[in-house]
């Protein structure tokens, strides 16, 4: 079983990375002991950040950019937060035939992420939790 999902991301500058992820998206940021590394927490979402500036920009990754899909309780709320604080929508707040509710962003980075929680599916085998396939 797959459980706590961590994301690894390469960001050009990890101090203004972290402070959008601190003040935009209300992520807890640690310093590890490791000056190119950083750790983003909020709830049991876990991104691990370590400074690449010479790595491709992930804005110039078009589609490959997405990294993570994380599930939010009160979805909603989350929206009217981060975009009172500012982030950056790529995908506006909307159900989706899937049976989900979802919303999308371009981090600071260039990352994106979305963001959703289920509705009533059309398809069960869409259902979070339920074995995909099986």
């Amino acid at each position: 079983m797959l459980k706590d999902p961590r994301y690894v991301i390469a960001v050009p500058d990890l101090a203004r990375s972290a402070a959008y992820y601190r003040d935009v998206l209300g992520f807890r940021v640690h310093e590890i002991g490791d000056p190119g590394w950083r750790f983003y927490e909020r709830d049991a979402c876990f991104i691990l950040a370590g400074e690449c500036p010479d790595a491709l920009p992930p804005a110039e990754l078009g589609d490959h950019s997405y990294f993570a899909y994380v599930l939010v309780e009160d979805l909603d709320a989350f929206f009217a937060e981060v975009t009172a604080r500012g982030a950056q929508l790529i995908k506006p707040l909307r159900n989706e035939p899937w049976g989900m509710r979802e919303f999308g962003i371009r981090t600071l980075d260039g990352h994106r992420m979305m963001f959703g929680t289920p509705t009533a599916p059309a398809n069960p085998a869409l259902r979070p939790n339920d074995p995909v396939g099986g």
